[in-house]
């Protein structure tokens, strides 16, 4: 079976056969195939050829197998009819067929270009078809590309170790490394040679490795250099070394003359370089490598270090020398008296130094005491209790280098007046500090507190001593002493202070005050040292400082009033608390207040509130008070009622119209709506306090304006009704001869049986009535109507028949206006 020992797929042998089979192509015995494998190596971006075989095949087929598979798949084949290029040529890059043969030829390799080709090709030869497979193993080489170099630190401290890397982008293995080192001189030396392995590893790095690094990379394609890298070793400073100009050497170092010029120059190896400061005794003077000193004066004498600084390293290296310079002492001696033997004797000193050699010193007054003679400084003890006040010492010098004698002098008096005390706290009252001083004097005198038992308390100090104790309470009441002592003041000087607890006293405990006042509450600090000021605190135990507008303040050394202004019932009312404290104690005292109501006004009621006109426009009302109080004033509030019923409702708020006097009792309200329907109530106020408002009630509609015109119309029509009637009578009366019938038939006859004899009608004025009033105006009782009376009949007819006897009758009229 041919495809068993050709190991091909079936469908592969199939395919490469079948055109054969057609063409009646005899296939020999599988052990005459051939197989050949060759390796060529290929580079990522250029072309290689692939050969299958030195002659043209009759049919062929190229596969492709990618490493780490099995599979073959079929890039070219060419049974006879030309070659025909698969789509998976694509992957592999520019793939075409060499004219006349079957080898392939790849242009612009990629890398998924690598892996084996098979060409399987059959010739036919006289022999018969002859089949061959050639095994094409195509390698795709990188170039290395331009390397880097990576330090682990490109600034290595002497003595440390580090690494440099040579980083490849790309490149096919194995390449090789070649390290190279370019000195500060351009001396270019190979350091090492590594094969494979891109790391350079310098252990115990020294200065001598400071400079520029190369690495050169190479493999089968081609070598690449990087660019140069410096390699800085960081070492130092070492030991300055110190140069003086002139030269000159003493036993104590280097030495110079006054006024002359001198240079010092320091030097010391250092990566980075150095940077030098240069200190005399221990004071920064310059920065630089060289110091000079123009014109050196004697204060020039001293020590002189030079300090090296590697300021990368933070390292540093110093070296001192000693500089004398000879000169005479300056200026003149000093002189200065002190205290001694417990401030009972005096120290004079004298001091000149400088100058080389010492100067040689003493006081005067006692030239010939040994003791008042030396060298650079003297002293000499004085006893305090032979000393006057405002004694003078003088203090000779003298210097061989100078003919001049140069002197100073020292005036010992005592401090004036006496020691001063005073006592004060610290903020927060946490210590209490007590002051002693007795300023002045030469010497100063010595000042010390003890207790009033003679403990001594703290320390002791000269003029002015703060003894400073922890706030206690129970230093209250307690003395406290200073001492001070001067050697020209036999006597010890003393000054007490006595601590006490604030005390807190007011005049009035309890306050009243109505309502809407002022009022003022005061305190008064009885005994109180140190000084304290005075808090107040309100009814909520709240600083009143917190409420600038409602409180004012009115202070003074021992008292303080407070002013709680506008004062309110429900807010003010309540223990106002007084307090002071000191750094031995406290005290407070409450102070009540009692903010009152003005009294209840009185109730009132709506006598009468009705509109004054039919336009419903303006309303007039009318009230009075129920019962008797204070009051200050009135307020009337309306309510509009709700349409369309009319009715009152306690949801419609009250608006509040005007403000009136006390005396006010109506007033007329303007500018309504016509159309609304309003409920009026008004409310007495006494100052603050808002009364019970009145009664609510509603205006009602004037009467009807018709009324007063047809009563007045009544009335003036019975009035006239009157006077005619009158005057008829008084015609009648009058002409009763002539007119009998008429007279008898208003009158009646005269001699009728009914007649009623009437002497004094009671309702006739007679011309003389009670009181003497015949020509005087009418009584109380009397009107314009009863002044008129009808005159009586003088004579009464007899003749008249039966039955028709005259009746007389008296008829008065009233007549009203």
């Amino acid at each position: 079976m041919v495809h068993r020992v050709l190991g091909v797929p079936y469908i592969c042998l199939t395919v490469l056969f079948l055109p054969l089979l057609l063409q009646g192509v005899e296939i020999l015995d599988p052990g005459q195939v051939v197989y050949t494998e060759t390796k060529t190596n290929g580079v990522v971006g250029r072309g290689v050829i692939l050969e299958c075989g030195p002659t043209l095949p009759d049919v062929y087929i190229w596969g492709f197998t990618q490493p780490g598979t099995d599979t073959i798949r079929a890039v070219v084949y060419n049974f006879g009819k030309g070659p025909k290029i698969q789509k998976l040529a694509n992957e592999l890059g520019e793939l075409t067929v060499i004219s006349n043969s079957a080898s392939l030829s790849i242009d612009k390799l990629p890398l998924a270009a690598e892996g084996v080709y098979t060409c399987q090709a059959l010739y036919d030869t006289p022999d018969g078809a002859k089949l061959y497979y050639y095994y094409v193993f195509l390698r795709v080489l990188v170039p290395v590309t331009k390397p880097y170099i990576v330090m682990s630190d490109s600034s290595p401290v002497e003595g440390t170790s580090m690494i440099m890397r040579c980083g490849l982008e790309n490149g096919t293995r194995p390449i090789n490394y070649i390290w190279e080192q370019e000195s500060r001189e351009s001396k270019v030396t190979t350091m090492a040679e590594i094969y494979d392995d891109n790391q350079f590893n310098l252990t115990d790095v020294n200065r001598n490795h400071t400079g520029w690094y190369r690495c050169l990379a190479s493999n089968q394609v081609n070598q690449q250099r990087s660019d140069r890298v410096w390699l800085d070793t960081i070492f130092g400073p070492d030991q300055p070394q110190i140069d003086v100009t002139p030269y000159s050497v003493t036993e104590r170092g280097y030495s110079a003359l006054e006024r002359e010029t001198v240079s010092l120059l320091c030097q010391a190896s250092s990566n980075p370089p150095s940077q030098y400061v240069w200190f005399y005794n221990n004071s920064q003077v310059f920065t630089g490598p060289q110091f000079t000193i123009t014109k050196i004066l004697r204060m020039h004498t001293g020590h002189y270090a030079c300090l090296a600084q590697n300021t990368y390293l933070n390292t540093r290296s110093r070296k001192t020398i000693t500089l004398t310079v000879y000169y005479p002492p300056d200026g003149a001696p000093t002189c200065l008296i002190l205290p001694t033997n417990n401030y009972t004797d005096l120290a004079l000193l004298c001091t000149w130094e400088g100058g080389i050699p010492a100067a040689a010193l003493r006081w005067t007054p006692y030239v010939f005491e040994k003791e008042s003679e030396g060298f650079t400084n003297i002293t000499k003890i004085q006893k305090g209790q032979d000393t006057a006040n405002n004694s003078v010492f003088i203090c000779q010098g003298s210097h061989v280098a100078s003919n001049e004698i140069k002197s100073c002098s020292v005036k010992t008096w005592a401090p004036y007046g006496e020691p001063k005390c005073s006592a004060y706290a610290t903020r927060n009252n946490e210590y209490l500090m007590l002051s002693c001083s007795w300023e002045g004097g030469l010497p100063r005198a010595l000042v010390w507190w003890s207790s009033s038992t003679g403990d001594m308390q703290g320390t002791s100090e000269e003029n002015a001593n703060i003894l400073v104790l922890r706030s206690s309470a129970t230093y209250s009441g307690k003395a406290f002493v200073c001492h001070a002592k001067h050697p020209l003041v036999k006597e010890t000087k003393q000054c007490v202070l006595k601590l006490e607890a604030p005390v807190l006293v007011t005049q009035r405990s309890a306050m009243t005050v109505y309502e809407g006042n002022d009022v003022q509450l005061s305190c008064v600090l009885s005994r109180n040292y140190p000084v304290t000021e005075i808090s107040w605190y309100n009814n909520q135990k709240q600083h009143v400082n917190d409420s600038p507008l409602k409180y004012v303040l009115e202070r003074a050394a021992a008292w303080t009033n407070l002013t709680v202004r506008e004062t309110d019932s429900e807010t003010d009312s309540g223990q106002y608390w007084c307090s002071a404290t000191n750094a031995v104690g406290g005290a407070e005292i409450p102070i009540m207040l009692m903010v009152k109501r003005y009294p209840m006004p009185p109730d009132l009621s709506i006598t009468r509130i009705m509109y004054n006109s039919r336009q419903r426009t303006d309303v007039d009302l009318d009230w009075q008070l129920q019962t008797e109080g204070e009051l200050t004033g009135f307020f009337i509030e309306r309510q509009r009622l709700p349409e369309p019923a009319k009715k009152r409702n306690t949801d419609v708020p009250w608006q509040k119209l005007v403000d009136l006097d006390p005396d006010s009792r109506t007033f007329q309200i303007n500018n309504l709506d016509p159309n609304g329907a309003y409920a009026f109530r008004i409310t007495a106020i006494n100052h603050r306090t808002i009364g019970n408002p009145s009664d609510i009630k509603s205006p009602a509609d004037p009467p009807f304006n018709a009324y007063p015109a047809v009563i007045g119309a009544a009335i003036g029509g019975m009035i006239i009704a009157t006077i005619i009637t009158i005057l008829l009578f008084m015609y009648v009366v009058r002409n009763r001869n002539n007119n009998p019938r008429l007279h008898d038939l208003i009158f009646g006859r005269q001699n009728s049986q009914s007649r009623e004899n009437i002497n004094f009608p009671e309702d006739e004025v007679p011309g003389t009535a009670e009181g003497e009033r015949g020509t005087g105006e009418p009584g109380p009782s009397a009107t314009p109507a009863a002044s008129m009376a009808l005159p009586r009949p003088t004579a009464t007819p007899t003749n008249l028949p039966p039955g028709e006897e005259p009746v007389n009758v008296t008829i008065t009229v009233m007549a009203s206006s």
